[in-house]
């Protein structure tokens, strides 16, 4: 797979006006002026399509702390592999990221506790306890880099065209509506099926559905299959109607759906051709405005199954940044969070330069269509589970790839099940190593 790699590098020595700057009160180490921090910190995180937003960010520090250099790093497609890698070299960056949820333990051993740093104060309480250990004592490990809305984006333009008068909420209705879209010369959708981080995206909605059909919580679905306690098979909505889409998706999507990665799936939808982009959310509305202003963009749940109520919106915070607990320069790092978290400056980021759900306590509109638009479907028709931190990004991976040899047919389906079911076991279950 093709990786995506910036990197961005600034000089140490920059005379600059420092602004004005939040107090640090209740931090372990003595609060420091930032503006007297020197040195470097490395910065390794995977979601590339932050890039731009990162660098920004930077700059904007660096405005504030111009003796301090960040060492930008970014990488998506085999990000955790490349993690553990520098962990078990002894290189763990400065700030890393992982998952929310179960992944915060698995790195809990090189992760400083952040439960008493001044962002206590501005984190969203729904994103805090995202970023809490579930070991005994608990404690706060990461921060969020967004909130998010997770589901299916569309061309109203393009609906319109077809004359699908209104969006799909069940199988039976998305097909009849991917009907008059073929008819009317437009492709209904486009996947990014060369990245394996998009097919979590897309399953945890189906998981969902198949949770709430058999009565439990996602997060004990998961857990059945990672004791091997079920197999995937055991709820039909997410096996059967997971694997039903996936087929009807790449019947009807791009024409090499395992070469489409995620800047060639932002391509295709810009163009105004694509009808449904699938495995994305707000975090993609910048770039396509950029390739294509005039684009009107919706948002909407995926239809998994005959229940319209059951098409809904995912919210929360699925990535964590993770401060090494013994970074050469921990303070410097630390003002840096506790910056972003807690002046204007940073707090502005999430809304103004990044389009993200802010991760902190705000009350401020967006200007992007998929936040508005996620907020008023979560409020219509509730907010599904966000499933994808029942697992760590390690199975995650696996799981895409191995839905990649699927698509490819080297695969069938029920040797991918089988592949899916084992391989959950062995790296998220109790006695993973």
């Amino acid at each position: 797979m093709k990786k995506k790699l910036v990197s961005l590098v600034m000089a140490a020595a920059m005379a600059a006006s420092v602004a004005a700057l939040p107090a640090f009160a209740g931090e372990t180490e003595a609060a420091v002026d930032p503006s007297q921090d020197s040195g470097e910190i490395y910065m390794f995180i995977a979601s590339p399509e932050y890039a731009d937003a990162i660098n920004t960010l930077i700059d904007d520090y660096k405005k504030v702390a111009p003796n301090v250099t960040i060492n930008y790093e970014t990488t998506q497609n085999d990000y955790p592999t490349l993690l553990k890698a520098k962990i078990n070299s002894g290189d763990v960056p400065d700030i890393f990221s992982s998952t929310s949820g179960k992944e915060i333990d698995t790195y809990l051993e090189y992760s400083l506790d952040l439960s008493d740093q001044p962002l206590m104060k501005t984190i969203d309480p729904g994103v805090a306890s995202a970023m809490a250990s579930a070991k005994e004592g608990g404690g706060m490990y990461g921060i969020a880099i967004k909130g998010n809305y997770f589901g299916m984006i569309y061309n109203e333009d393009v609906l319109k065209d077809a004359g699908v008068d209104k969006v799909p909420e069940t199988t039976e209705e998305l097909k009849a509506a991917c009907d008059k879209i073929k008819s009317a010369g437009y492709t209904p959708f486009t996947t990014g099926f060369m990245e394996w981080w998009v097919y979590k995206h897309v399953a945890q909605h189906f998981v969902d559905a198949a949770a709430k059909a058999a009565g439990i919580s996602a997060a004990d679905l998961v857990a059945s299959i990672q004791k091997g306690e079920k197999s995937i098979k055991d709820y039909p909505i997410a096996c059967d109607n997971f694997f039903d889409f996936i087929d009807y998706v790449v019947k009807n999507g791009d024409d090499k759906p395992l070469e489409t990665d995620l800047a060639g799936e932002e391509q295709a939808f810009a163009s105004g051709k694509v009808a449904f982009m699938l495995g994305q959310g707000a975090w993609v509305e910048a770039d396509l405005k950029k390739i294509n202003p005039d684009l009107k963009i919706g948002f909407a749940g995926y239809p998994v199954d005959d229940k319209a109520e059951d098409a809904q919106v995912i919210s929360g915070s699925d990535q964590a940044l993770r401060i090494n607990k013994d970074s050469k320069n921990l303070q410097a790092v630390l003002n840096f969070i506790n910056w972003w978290y807690t002046s204007d400056e940073g707090q502005a980021w999430f809304t103004d330069v990044a389009g993200v759900v802010p991760p902190v306590k705000s009350d401020k509109a967006s200007d992007f269509v998929i936040i508005e638009q996620g907020k008023k479907l979560a409020d219509e028709k509730g907010s599904g589970e966000l499933a994808i931190v029942d697992s760590t990004d390690s199975f995650h991976q696996v799981f895409g790839e191995a839905m990649q040899s699927y698509i490819a047919g080297t695969t069938s389906k029920e040797d991918t099940i089988k592949t899916i079911d084992e391989q959950c076991a062995a790296i998220d279950g109790p006695n993973a190593q």
